[in-house]
């Protein structure tokens, strides 16, 4: 028990900061022994209240920007896909599910690792509109409901597009966008008895903590630091279900 509420609280503190909360929370599930699609519904639902928590944390940089054109759009999209994407994990076998972790993992360390990259290419070689912005926010909310890890830097790229550029009201933005998709996609794993609640009760308790202590931590912590502890993580974690699956 003790390896989960520990993976919570640091999954929570580090959502809040830069994502990747779930590179902790998933495999400690795994580890205890539960069924994949059973361990990412519990990861999802466990780390649900800390995005909460560090949204309020974040209240008044997500303020500065409610004005901006589209943000409702936006919002209405990722609770769309987030219901599409967790309906998605509960069609997939666990067996396939089993086979797809490792590349599920690694699409999510290479978005952690150049996500920031990525969107400063698209944006300085093509013109993105607007329904542009929605489709790509429908594909990432379904792909949160249905996994989740690097969430928050996808998020943090479609922000950046609809000329948000504050890092504070990005990751408050960021966090309450997070905690949208896996609210909706949680009532579904929830409803449908997919959620290990002694581990998963917990382990909310920790997220909550995590998540109010990460917005205080991210304005004295150097972000590169932070980046570099979790990539290092996601690496070796993505390694070791790549060895475990296929060897």
């Amino acid at each position: 028990m003790i390896v989960p509420a520990g993976a919570a609280f640091l999954g929570g503190l580090i959502n809040s900061v830069a994502g990747g909360g779930s590179f902790f929370t998933f495999p400690a599930l795994l580890w205890m022994g539960i069924l994949p699609t059973v361990a990412n519904a519990s990861s999802t639902v466990a780390l649900l209240p800390g995005s909460l928590s560090s949204a309020w944390a974040y209240r008044h940089d997500i303020r500065k920007e409610t004005h901006i054109p589209g943000i409702m759009s936006l919002l209405v999209v990722s609770l769309v896909g987030g219901v599409a994407g967790a309906f998605l994990l509960l069609s997939t076998t666990e067996s396939f599910f089993v086979k797809i972790i490792p590349w599920l993992l690694l699409f999510a360390t290479l978005i952690f690792m150049a996500g920031k990259r990525i969107s400063n290419v698209l944006k300085n070689r093509w013109l993105i509109k607007k329904h542009h912005i929605l489709i790509a926010q429908l594909g990432i909310s379904l792909y949160g409901g249905y996994f989740g890890g690097g969430l928050g830097i996808l998020l943090l790229a479609v922000f950046s597009f609809i000329g948000i550029d504050d890092i504070h009201t990005m990751n408050g933005l960021k966090t309450l966008f997070s905690a949208i998709i896996n609210f909706m996609a949680s009532i579904i794993f929830i409803l449908t008895g997919h959620v290990s609640w002694t581990l998963a009760l917990p382990m909310i308790v920790c997220a909550i903590l995590g998540g109010l202590v990460g917005p205080w931590w991210a304005r004295r912590m150097p972000q590169s630091t932070l980046r570099m502890i979790i990539l290092i993580f996601s690496s070796a974690t993505t390694a070791w279900f790549f060895w475990k699956t296929y060897h």
